[in-house]
């Protein structure tokens, strides 16, 4: 039997889906290019959210969107307010999210490591 998920990881789910339309329809920064939302974590008390995102792009196109995110929050919360319906929306802090990069960059190097290794003859015993 599959274990219920809690209010708080369900609000978390329904915040990221409506940041995700929101900043795709709403949000008319230029600075805020293409960017996935991969997680949210909801305090118990419902007062603050950590946003987790991530983005292609390099260090200077980092640092603007995440300055634009930040300066968005307020607008994004308002617009959350509106569309979720419970008595207190979180305040949003927005965290990258490096995994992703990470990973990507573990995949090349073992893509790499076996191209490397196909490339180096067999000495056959």
């Amino acid at each position: 039997m599959p274990k219920p998920q809690s209010r708080a990881r369900r609000m978390a789910e329904q915040i990221q889906r409506e940041l995700a339309e929101i900043v795709r329809q709403e949000l008319k920064d230029p600075r805020v290019g293409m960017l996935t939302f991969t997680d949210v974590e909801v305090a118990q008390d419902y007062a603050h959210a950590k946003v987790f995102y991530t983005q292609m792009g390099g260090a200077d196109q980092l640092a603007s969107t995440a300055e634009a995110l930040e300066r968005a929050a307020g607008f994004l919360r308002s617009q959350l307010a509106h569309r979720l319906r419970t008595r207190t929306v979180p305040q949003l802090h927005f965290v990258y999210d490096a995994s992703v990069e990470h990973g990507m960059r573990l995949s090349r190097l073992i893509d790499q490591a076996v191209a490397e290794d196909k490339a180096q003859p067999k000495d056959k015993p």
